[in-house]
């Protein structure tokens, strides 16, 4: 399989793109997700949400003081 960076795989293969996305490839293609889940239901106004390349996850935190960080109630991915 060839992905859109142009780096070839081996057929039933898997890997995390850059963009902390999983993919895999089959002979009938490759496919790909995302890795992570992705905060929606938090208070927007208060906080605001962080992603971290590295660990491939968001953080919930206050505004005003990134040391705090806030309640989620709802996650999608």
């Amino acid at each position: 399989c060839l992905d859109e960076e142009g780096k070839v795989h081996k057929f039933d293969s898997s890997w995390r793109t850059e963009n902390c996305d999983d993919c895999s490839c089959s002979r009938t293609g490759i496919g790909c997700c995302t890795s992570y889940m992705r905060p929606v239901d938090y208070d927007e106004e208060k906080c605001e949400s962080i992603f971290n390349k590295e660990t491939c996850s968001y953080k919930v935190v206050e505004k005003d003081d990134h040391s705090k960080e806030c309640p989620v109630h709802s996650w999608v991915g």
